[in-house]
């Protein structure tokens, strides 16, 4: 029976894996863009960035890691590729996912790729250009590091209510978003969950399932003063009469005042600590307060769910439009796929890739470390011997002098 519920459970495995269907996928192998096309947006304008295929400046593997760079600073980078064949997630999971490496330390810019439904001219591909899914990193200084999540609805972009923070340091980092037919979502980074829930509830994709109720009024004899006057509190008697400032008691006339030339000496004035200020009388619970009045809600008419509301009827392209500062940023590993398993197995290759750049790149700063060292000790040493030789060279004038 052991063997025969082993079997089965392979089998299962086996056939889930063989169902699997990957959409798209690009490591950039082959070491060019092939297959992307540039856009001519922003071209004229001389604000078109150039890209690469680069490794970067450290990394695991010099043929293995190489990606699709940013290479020119302050420019919009606009570049798509069409899928193998254009599909519909209806019925299936969507998995978006691919790699971010900001290895320039970025201040200011996108990291976030996007889905496109068929229909796009990928000659003039630019900011209009309608998309399914626009999902990734977006930084800019210390106010700005989320994860966007935006899917387009009815001819608008939704952007998620949520916040969900992105990595921001210079080594490589794995973007997952998965979009099931439950009309949930999950989103990861380097294959830790960091944010899930329901397309109804994170977006604003349907009217609300509730609205203020139209026909309600707060009514007129509603109490909400939480606190009124103490109507037993009373002003002292000669409260008024207190004034707000007094002749300094320890002030004395100077021993040289001249009264006809300096005219009548008169005290200053300091603050009374007798006076307190406006008299107010003191508040106390209100009685009769029934609280802050809530005005109900009842269920909206125009709200209907939508049990596709995941759904895309086409999805050709896999695209890039994002504005940066400072470039440098490395994008690969993209995948779109129907299998959540598919995405998870890519962890381990990127685990290592990790691994490995952080270790690169912790050599270089060790080995810059030690060569500004060595510039540093040997531009003392020049300068020690510098000054040793213009001392040296005042002293034979001196002597000169002296003779």
């Amino acid at each position: 029976m052991r063997k025969f519920l082993v079997a089965a459970t392979i089998l299962v495995a086996l056939a889930a894996s063989a169902s699997a269907k990957i959409y798209f996928e690009d490591t950039f192998a082959s070491g060019d863009l092939d297959g992307w096309v540039i856009s001519n947006w922003k071209k004229n304008e001389g604000s078109a960035g150039k890209f690469e295929v680069s490794a970067g400046k450290f990394y695991n593997d010099a043929e293995a890691d190489k990606g699709l760079r940013t290479a020119e600073d302050y420019r919009f980078y606009t570049i798509s590729k069409a899928l193998p064949a254009d599909f519909t997630n209806k019925g299936k999971d969507l998995v978006f996912q691919f790699t971010v490496k900001h290895e320039q330390n970025i201040d200011c810019g996108g990291g976030y790729l996007k889905i496109l439904p068929k229909g796009l001219d990928q000659e003039n591909f630019n900011g209009d250009s309608k998309y399914n899914i626009m999902f990734g990193p977006d930084i800019c200084g210390s106010s700005t590091k989320r994860i966007h999540v935006i899917f387009e609805k009815n001819g608008q972009n939704h952007l998620i209510k949520k916040t969900i923070p992105a990595e921001s340091d210079e080594y490589t980092h794995l973007y997952t978003l998965i979009v099931r037919p439950d009309n949930t979502y999950e989103v990861r980074v380097d294959n830790k969950e960091v944010a899930k829930g329901s397309l109804e509830e994170d977006w604003d994709m349907l009217p609300p399932k509730e609205i203020l109720d139209p026909e309600a009024k707060k009514p007129e004899d509603w109490v909400d003063e939480k606190e009124i006057v103490d109507p037993e509190d009373k002003k002292p008697e000669g409260y008024d009469d207190i004034p707000k400032e007094i002749v300094d008691p320890d002030a004395k006339k100077p021993e040289d005042w001249d009264d006809e030339l300096d005219g009548e000496w008169e005290a200053p004035m300091i603050p009374n600590p007798e006076f307190k200020g406006e008299w107010k009388p003191k508040m106390i619970p209100n009685p009769a307060y029934k609280g802050e009045w809530v005005h109900p809600k009842v269920p909206n008419p125009e709200f209907k769910p939508n049990p596709e509301l995941y759904v895309y009827d086409s999805n050709a392209f896999v695209g890039l439009e994002i504005w940066q500062v400072k470039a440098g940023t490395i994008f690969d590993n993209i995948l779109v796929a129907d299998s959540v398993a598919e995405a998870e197995a890519a962890w381990a290759k990127i685990e290592e890739t990790k691994k490995g750049e952080k270790a690169m790149h912790e050599t270089q700063k060790e080995e810059q470390r030690q060569k500004d060292e060595e510039e540093r000790k040997k531009r003392e040493a020049e300068e020690a011997a510098k000054k040793e030789a213009d001392q040296s060279e005042e002293a034979e004038e001196e002597q000169k002098d002296e003779l």
